[in-house]
């Protein structure tokens, strides 16, 4: 027996890209002309056709849902972070708005500040407001801290000797915008107080019958130039071996010390060398006045001979009368309160060595005085011959 013969076409499967071409020729020549130049069924594209449409309306629900489940999952993550916030800050809650402010900084990596600012009640441009004076604070701090840092190194740097009123001068000379209140304002927030003032014994000894010299000076201090008028006196200062003492000599026109020697004793050789190291420092000028007090050794011969040998002026101050040589009593002051007072000096050799520096480096180099328009001597005498 023989089989019927059948006109069914193989089956054969098309790729989605394709469907979707075939799809596209079919709405635009309609269903039989395609399937016709495609060699496909109609309804084999009615069917490719109604397969498009439920892809396409599950496609757009799925589309749907999504965009319905991100805006729920946003919500949820803004009210979770709305819950963290208020667990963290509700002891803020009630505070005030610098508070407020406080915590929101202290928490705006971690929250957003849109957030953050609607549950505590309070504003953005609040925030920014504080924000920026807050900034602002901090940097005034932050200058304070290194102002204070240079007025303690300049203060240490001049041997806890300058005050305010001398240490507002150096910075301002190194461009410091100050003034004497803000750098003793500094000193006090950090406790320092330079060396204090004493009182120390006069030395002089005019009980004797020695010729003196007339009183040239009158207490006028003032000069016009260098080498017009020098002053010299003596003074003791203690160590644990003994008392050795000193002897100076200063010219007033810029109060520096020009000459100066150390013994053990407070004879006339102390008084001469002296005199002598000015005369040699500034290269024997003649006719300077050269004042001092009425003790024994300024009345001596050799003192005296010296004075003649390089034609300078003897003067002396009315007996007992200390502000006749009141600079250089001011200059055993300073001396003795700022690098003495309150040291202690083993030997003769350490107190030499100590006023050495003093002399030589701190007061004829670096300190400043007011009566120079703080400058110090030697700055003052390099200004007078350059104008």
């Amino acid at each position: 027996m023989k089989t019927a013969k059948t006109d069914k076409k193989p089956y054969t499967r098309h790729s989605a890209s394709y469907k979707a071409e075939a799809l596209k020729l079919a709405e635009r020549l309609g269903v039989p002309e395609a399937a016709r130049q495609l060699g496909l069924r109609e309804p084999q594209l009615y069917q490719w056709r109604s397969q498009q449409q439920h892809q396409q309306t599950v496609s757009q629900r799925e589309q749907e849902l999504s965009t319905e489940n991100a805006r729920l999952r946003r919500e949820l993550a803004v009210a979770q972070e709305e819950v963290s916030i208020l667990k963290k800050g509700q002891r803020v809650l009630c505070e005030t708005a610098q508070v407020k402010y406080a915590f929101i900084r202290e928490h705006r990596t971690q929250f957003r500040l849109k957030t953050l600012c609607h549950l505590l009640a309070v504003s953005r441009s609040g925030y920014y407001e504080w924000l920026v004076q807050v900034e602002r604070k901090q940097r005034r701090q932050q200058q304070k801290a290194e102002f204070d840092q240079e007025v303690a190194r300049l203060f240490t740097k001049h041997k806890s000797r300058s005050g305010a009123r001398r240490l507002q001068r150096i910075l301002v000379k190194q461009g410091h915008a100050c003034n004497r209140k803000t750098v003793a304002a500094s000193l006090r927030r950090q406790g320092l107080v330079a060396k204090a003032a004493r009182k120390f014994k006069a030395t002089t000894n005019s009980n004797h019958n020695l010729p003196v010299f007339d009183n040239l000076l009158g207490q006028d201090f003032t000069a016009t130039a260098p080498n017009q008028k020098w002053v010299g006196d003596i003074t003791y200062l203690g160590t644990d071996e003994g008392w050795p003492y000193l002897a100076v000599v200063i010219d007033l026109f810029s109060r520096q010390v020009i000459g100066w020697a150390m013994g053990e004793r407070m004879a006339a050789d102390l008084v001469c060398d002296a005199l002598q190291m000015a005369i040699f420092k500034r290269k024997r000028p003649k006719g300077v006045v050269v004042h001092s007090d009425r003790g024994s050794q300024y009345c001596s011969h050799a003192y005296r001979d010296l004075l003649q040998k390089y034609q300078l002026l003897g003067s002396m101050s009315a007996k007992g009368n200390c502000y006749d040589n009141a600079c250089a009593e001011s200059f055993f002051h300073s001396l003795k309160v700022e690098a003495i007072q309150g040291e202690r000096f083993a030997t003769r050799e350490h107190m030499k060595q100590t006023v050495f520096e003093y002399i030589e480096t701190d007061y004829n180099r670096n300190r400043l005085h007011s009566t120079l328009g703080y400058l110090s001597p030697v700055d003052f005498e390099a200004k007078a011959l350059t104008s």
